[in-house]
């Protein structure tokens, strides 16, 4: 008899995703990979969001979390690694951007031993749709965390991000939006943890279906890697 695996904590910030918020999180409950949890955290949503996540409050293994004033993607996130109580923790977005059927092949090589970070990469994947001010913009991320960091890595910015638990309860988190991404990133690096990248599937949408991210984040995201390359690792260390 093959012994259980590890606990995975899903965590899934959501903000106005009423249109497609049903079917993704059907997906996720699918994925073949048991025991796992959900972790659903509302970041004030004004549509038919909140609605949609008291129904699945209900679900098994499944935690909802409302916040009472809209705070950003990152500031989610944190809530949501606050509530997780699996050996490992994945990242999913709440649109259909990407296929929540990668999320095994993600975490395997931490299953295996192989990592205890694995990222899943656009650009070595099926990439639909992508515009090309959005590659652009995503190569220089990669090439910027590449260059800093002295590492190699082709999609700093994907959604797909596992870790130990472990690693994440080391590290103390200031992101509110977007830039979860970049600091998580850097703070692992700096660590002296590798991040392993395997391929996943993106079909990227528009802000007409809901887009959120644009340039100013991409900004933002540069100076955070840039920040977090050359302050002191204790300053981000939980003792």
């Amino acid at each position: 008899m093959n012994a259980e695996k590890p606990l995975l904590s899903i965590i899934i910030p959501i903000y106005n995703e009423e249109p497609q918020l049903e079917e993704v999180l059907e997906r996720v409950y699918k994925i073949d990979y048991s025991p796992k949890e959900l972790i659903l955290i509302d970041d004030f949503s004004h549509d038919g969001t909140r609605d949609i996540l008291e129904r699945f409050k209900y679900r098994p293994d499944t935690r909802v979390v409302f916040h009472e004033a809209n705070r950003g993607k990152g500031y989610a996130i944190r809530t949501g690694l606050k509530s997780a109580t699996g050996d490992i923790v994945i990242i999913q977005d709440a649109d259909l951007e990407y296929d929540p059927e990668d999320i095994p092949q993600v975490v395997e090589p931490i299953l295996s031993g192989q990592t205890e970070v694995c990222y899943g990469s656009r650009f070595i994947g099926g990439l639909e749709r992508m515009a090309i001010p959005n590659r652009v913009a995503n190569w220089i991320l990669a090439q910027s965390a590449s260059w800093l960091f002295w590492v190699k890595i082709s999609d700093e910015a994907t959604a797909y991000k596992a870790f130990r638990h472990e690693i994440l309860k080391s590290i103390e988190l200031d992101c509110e939006g977007f830039e979860f991404c970049p600091e998580v990133t850097a703070k692992v690096l700096r660590l002296g943890y590798g991040i392993k990248e395997v391929s996943v599937r993106f079909r990227a949408r528009t802000v007409w279906e809901g887009k959120k991210i644009g340039w100013p984040d991409f900004g933002v995201a540069v100076k955070t890697l840039l920040k977090y390359r050359f302050v002191s690792v204790d300053s981000f260390t939980r003792k």
